[in-house]
């Protein structure tokens, strides 16, 4: 169904991610920005886990061998087929033979594409997410490479879908400052009452050794009362280490099991998608929630989530 002709910086296989083995040493992986791939496996008629692609800054060329449906959603990389630009955030019909490429990037940096039935690579341990580093899941367990060929799951093609979008008010805009809402703990009470101050009142720099792992930010000390490390335990996806030498890390999707720094807070599941698409250089500023305020930020996304899926189902 798919061709690749440039594989761009680094496009992987991705799904929601691969749980119940974090026991057992494995992360859980998938999309770095989860809000972005469920929203395009619904524009095109996918259950919302279906494996998409995960396109970083700057995008593949994709050939289609096939009819069908694609949406492209998450960051603007400036998507175009046979070099028309075409609308993001909106399922989209294409025709064998044409060609998905990128312009360029315009806002955020993970781009996601998901094509109607779903990429087809096998499941690894209950999901078809690419961990790379233990080149597990996805194609083969890497980033795709020029001349990869991909299938899908289910060639069935609705043309109810065509042109399904999510309501302008809803698609997100990154920008290069973002301000992420957090939940404090479990572990912040290991710092002074001036380290969670400096947290919650400055301004750090997203640094160029981030990667799917985590965003490592560059800025003011966050002070321990005692040091940064602990006995090991698990990690979530938005958790907040603070390292040994006081700058935070904001744990993604490829995440250890376990980390032995404190954790001084959580950024709340809203925003983890803010987080996934700030670049190198982008600036961040943390804003203390409540746990009610977080819940309440989630059902929303849900429910705007709810109607898009009824609203394709017709």
């Amino acid at each position: 169904m798919l061709e690749v002709i440039e594989n761009g910086i680094f496009t992987t296989v991705q799904d929601l991610g691969r749980y119940g083995y974090q026991r057992y040493g494995v992360p859980v992986s998938g999309a770095v920005d989860q809000f972005s791939i469920r929203v395009a496996n619904i524009l095109v008629g996918n259950a919302e886990n279906d494996a998409g692609l995960e396109i970083t800054l700057v995008g593949p060329t994709i050939r289609f061998l096939d009819n069908t449906v694609i949406a492209v959603t998450g960051g603007q990389l400036g998507p175009m087929v046979d070099d028309r630009p075409i609308q993001c955030w909106r399922s989209v019909a294409v025709t064998r033979g044409a060609c998905l490429s990128f312009s360029g990037q315009q806002d955020g940096m993970r781009a996601y594409l998901a094509v109607a039935g779903g990429i087809d690579v096998p499941r690894v341990l209950g999901s078809r997410s690419t961990f790379i580093r233990a080149k597990l899941g996805g194609l083969d367990g890497r980033q795709l490479m020029n001349g990869d060929t991909l299938g899908v799951l289910d060639t069935r093609l609705s043309s109810q879908i065509v042109g399904s979008a999510l309501m302008p008010w809803n698609i997100p805009t990154y920008g290069n400052h973002h301000i992420l809402r957090v939940t404090l703990g479990p572990q912040d009470n290991a710092f002074t009452e001036k380290g969670m101050r400096t947290l919650l009142s400055s301004t750090y720099t997203v640094s160029s050794t981030s990667d799917r792992m985590g965003s490592r930010l560059i800025g003011p000390v966050v002070e321990h009362k005692k040091g940064a490390d602990i006995v090991s335990d698990g990690t979530s996806f938005g958790a907040i280490q603070i390292t040994g030498e006081g700058l935070p890390i904001i744990l993604l999707a490829d995440r250890g099991t376990t980390g032995g720094y404190t954790k001084i807070a959580n950024v709340i599941s809203v925003d983890l998608a803010r987080i996934a698409q700030a670049q190198i250089a982008d600036t961040v500023q943390f804003r203390s929630v409540t746990l009610s305020e977080a819940h309440g930020a989630l059902r929303e996304q849900e429910r705007v989530i709810a109607e898009l899926r009824l609203a394709t189902r017709g």
